[in-house]
């Protein structure tokens, strides 16, 4: 046997036998044996030192960093928040104006309404705006407020001073006391009567199906007794946030604007101050304040690395300060806007925060009907 060493200055070697036939071999196909045994060992340490990994490229966008210097969340006070979530169980129907019921007193038709044989009409008497019906024998009897039951009751002793042992029956004919305006981005809006009351996921099923891609869930907004609740509809319907799915009293206003009606609005030390709309949904900070009338290439009387904004979500909200100034000079990304955020360029001088709400507060009184119910309740509701 021939045995022949091939070393490499990394200080391997590799041995190979060969047979003695060898030996027989011509001068040319013995050279080119050894060529192909270089190159083998060649390949094989190639392998173990591996190839050098390619230098790691960062773009441009990975190394631009957030505009947003500073943000601090406010909540409002458990009183002023709104109504608990609903708790799944139903109360009674209470009766109230414009309700129909019909009463029966057995064995005493000419006191029962409607009376026996009488065709057409309202199949009943109606409660009146004062929560009282008018009834044969006993004249007016205010039932408003009570349930089926009570109401019964009550109609009960009121014939028993005139009628031994009266059996009354009362049957709700129509609910009508009881209803919720619908308005916006329904396929079905309107005013509808339940017949009970509901939480707000039923009741939004009463409008029929919601166009989600053309519905500005960030403004929507329940009117409960002339005041709008803070419930936040994006975390109820796009996050299935159920702490957001209220009982709403009868009479409540549930408004889903259309997305075409997205608005921010810019304030402070700029051209055109109030309502900048969204354009096909979307808004950055520099966008708005170009349409604000801030003349971005010369803002020498506005502090562009403190601009505020406020962006309200149910019963808090996040105040934000963004440096506009980062984001044109190229050093931070474009910061989005959200339908509903409350932007203020402070001008020179206007540091803090208590300063800001004090130049903002007379802006935010012109626009209060639009704004989401936290800026009303936290700050103008305590300066009407």
């Amino acid at each position: 046997m021939l045995s022949r060493n091939i070393r490499k200055s990394g200080g391997i070697s590799m041995n190979f036998e060969t047979s003695g036939t060898l030996n027989y071999l011509s001068v040319a196909q013995r050279l080119l044996l050894h060529v192909l045994i270089v190159l083998l060992a060649c390949a094989v340490l190639s392998a173990c030192d591996g190839a050098p990994l390619a230098p790691h490229s960062v773009s441009a966008s990975a190394l631009a960093s957030s505009a947003v210097v500073s943000a601090d969340q406010q909540i409002l006070p458990v009183s002023q928040q709104m109504p608990p979530p609903n708790a799944g169980a139903q109360a009674p129907y209470q009766l109230g104006p414009d309700d129909i019921i019909s009463v029966s007193v057995y064995m005493h038709p000419e006191l029962s309404a409607p009376q026996q044989g009488v065709t057409g009409g309202l199949g009943g008497v109606m409660v009146t705006s004062d929560g009282t019906v008018s009834l044969p024998l006993v004249g007016n009897i205010n039932v408003g407020g009570l349930a089926i039951g009570d109401a019964q009751q009550k109609i009960n002793t009121a014939y028993a001073a005139y009628v031994n042992n009266p059996n009354v029956t009362i049957q709700l004919v129509a609910a009508q006391s009881l209803r919720y305006y619908l308005l916006g981005a329904f396929s079905s809006p309107g005013v509808k009567y339940p017949g009970h009351e509901l939480s707000l996921l039923d009741a939004l099923s009463l409008g029929g199906s919601v166009d989600f891609t053309n519905a500005d869930l960030y403004q929507a907004y329940v009117v409960q007794d002339s005041q709008k609740l803070p419930v936040d509809f994006h975390a109820l319907l796009a996050e299935g946030d159920l702490s957001q799915d209220i009982t709403l009293a009868p009479g409540d206003t549930v408004v889903i604007p259309a997305s075409s009606a997205e608005d921010a609005f810019v304030f402070g030390a700029v051209g055109k101050p109030g309502a900048v709309p969204f354009q096909s949904g979307a808004l950055s900070l520099l966008q708005a304040l170009s349409v604000a009338d801030l003349d971005l290439q010369n803002y020498t009387i506005a502090e562009l690395s403190q601009v505020r904004v406020i962006r309200s979500h149910g019963a808090s909200a996040d105040f934000m300060i963004v440096d506009a100034a980062k984001i044109l000079r190229g050093e931070a990304v474009p910061f989005a806007l959200q339908p509903g955020d409350i932007v203020f360029v402070p001008p020179n001088g206007v540091g803090t925060w208590n300063q800001v709400l004090t130049d903002l507060l007379p802006s935010l009184q012109t626009i209060s009907g639009v704004l989401n119910p936290f800026v009303s309740i936290a700050y103008l509701s305590r300066h009407n």
